[in-house]
């Protein structure tokens, strides 16, 4: 029987191998779109202030939600459904439970991103308000946004949004097997909507979140930064209106100027305790 230091070592080994030739990939691919299409001038990301940060951010997040999602999953099906053996939490997890699991893979794939995007909506919301902003705060710091800023999220906006909805709705019976679907997808879509790219794909803006819909959000307050809460599907934001595309213009400047933040990841991560 393996130790647990030994499981997470070894999950650390897997995400590593995954992380890495996405991350080339997107490197590769937003590296050149930026360079045809970029929606602000200036150094390219690899060139960025606080590149060593949001790398850093970049390996440390998969790992650290991966292993808090399992360990919530664990918990949660020992307090909700009184699974305590190891291969009967395997069982009740690995192709999902109840009649959410009957449904078709793509129905299953879809209700997730819709449910999920609708939850992280009123949780994004909820961050922008009182004592919660100061985490995510974080995720807003950087000045020079580009594909590689997504990752940029302190544990606590993780846990308490990402990490919960996810565990929410595998508990409530979508098969794991799913996120072979959106696990790539939301990669993707989280890098391209923070890349530096002019893009607003026309009236598919209404439909689908893209870079200069969300580069608004990381404005000031003034400009447009409490707009634009949907990660994916501007619908909501349309819905509860709070949708700002301004026809013609661009988005410039971006950060919080109101609060001096750490550019150092362990600055970071423990500069919303100081507050």
């Amino acid at each position: 029987m393996s130790s647990l230091p030994l499981e997470i070592l070894q999950m650390f080994g897997q995400t590593i191998a995954k992380v890495v030739p996405i991350t080339i990939v997107l490197a590769l691919l937003f590296s050149l779109l930026s360079h045809v299409w970029a929606c602000n001038p200036g150094a390219p990301w690899w060139r960025k202030r606080e590149i060593v940060t949001d790398i850093c951010y970049w390996f440390f997040v998969p790992l650290i939600t991966r292993v808090v999602r399992i360990g919530l999953l664990v918990l949660g099906a020992a307090l909700v459904f009184n699974i305590h053996d190891a291969d009967e939490l395997i069982a009740f997890y690995d192709n999902g439970h109840g009649p959410l699991s009957e449904l078709p893979l793509w129905v299953q794939a879809a209700l997730f991103l819709i449910l999920s995007d609708f939850m992280l909506y009123w949780l994004h919301r909820m961050y922008h308000g009182g004592g919660f902003w100061k985490y995510h705060a974080i995720h807003h710091s950087s000045e020079e946004l580009d594909w590689i800023s997504a990752a940029r999220f302190h544990p606590v906006n993780l846990f308490l949004g990402t990490v919960a909805v996810d565990v929410i709705l595998l508990m409530a019976g979508i098969s794991p097997n799913i996120m072979l679907w959106v696990g790539p997808f939301t990669t993707f879509h989280s890098a391209f909507v923070h890349a530096n790219l002019n893009w607003t794909l026309g009236p598919f803006k209404y439909v689908l979140a893209t870079p200069v819909f969300h580069r608004w959000h990381h404005t000031s307050q003034e400009a447009g930064g409490n707009t634009n809460f949907a990660g994916t599907f501007p619908l909501w934001d349309l819905m509860f209106g709070t949708f700002r595309m301004p026809e013609g213009e661009l988005p410039d400047h971006y950060g919080v100027h109101d609060q001096v933040i750490p550019s150092e990841i362990g600055g970071q991560l423990a500069w919303p305790f100081r507050q």
